[in-house]
């Protein structure tokens, strides 16, 4: 049995029998895992107010196989309290790490990730720079980044120039400035620099598409809440 504490965050909780909850996990230094708890007894209504999103814990967890047992856990710290839109965007980054960072897999630099970016919806008004920042910066950890710095012959990505962007190959030069992106905006995404609203915007459109294979058909729950 592993008796070391690790803090994690919850990412998507859901019953699994009248004394269980099944639950997906980001832990410090491991990834994400699924996990079984218990919650029945006197400290039900306890351990069920303590598993909250956004709330980081310390949980001792044991088992070869992988479905986990919590043995323990406690809140840890202060829960990131998220109103609003910032709430919306906290849903979405939990939504988005559940579905597309694998499960039981070596994966220690996602937590480092995901917490400071939860951080900073509570303290940024730009929130979608922020989930901008989060999704390129979780696609690379993944191994489906995108090099911003050259083009697809190799070539420093130019200001002045127009590309286009195609799937296994890159950015490649492009003559209409109507379509496409600009080489300024590309080393705008580069640099995380998602101030102008156009760059936001295109950021969100190549996003999207970098995003969609990993997800597949089922839509994220969490972006309706954006258009309601």
């Amino acid at each position: 049995m592993d008796s070391e504490f690790y803090t994690a965050y919850l990412l998507h909780r859901r019953p699994f029998s009248d004394s269980q909850v099944m639950l997906d996990m980001l832990v410090e230094g491991v990834g994400q895992l699924r996990m079984l708890a218990r919650v029945s007894g006197r400290q039900a209504t306890k351990h069920k107010a303590q598993l909250q999103p956004f709330q980081s814990l310390l949980v001792q967890y044991s088992g070869k196989s992988d479905l986990k047992y919590i043995n323990r856990f406690e809140p840890h710290g202060r829960q990131t309290m998220l109103q609003g839109t910032e709430l919306y965007c906290g849903f979405y980054m939990n939504e988005l790490t559940n579905r597309i960072v694998p499960i039981n897999e070596p994966m220690e630099s996602v937590y480092h990730l995901y917490k400071q970016h939860l951080d900073e919806l509570s303290c940024t008004k730009n929130l979608q720079a922020v989930l901008r920042s989060y999704e390129f910066q979780l696609l690379e950890m993944l191994g489906y980044g995108v090099d911003f710095s050259v083009d697809a012959e190799g070539d420093e990505i130019n200001d002045a120039a127009n590309y286009q962007y195609f799937a296994e190959y890159g950015f490649l030069l492009h003559d209409d400035p109507h379509s496409g992106f600009s080489g300024k905006q590309l080393n705008a995404i580069a640099a995380h620099d998602f101030s102008a609203p156009d760059v936001l915007y295109m950021a969100k459109q190549l996003s999207r598409y970098l995003l969609k294979p990993l997800l597949g058909k089922k839509p994220l729950k969490s972006r309706e809440l954006f258009i309601k």
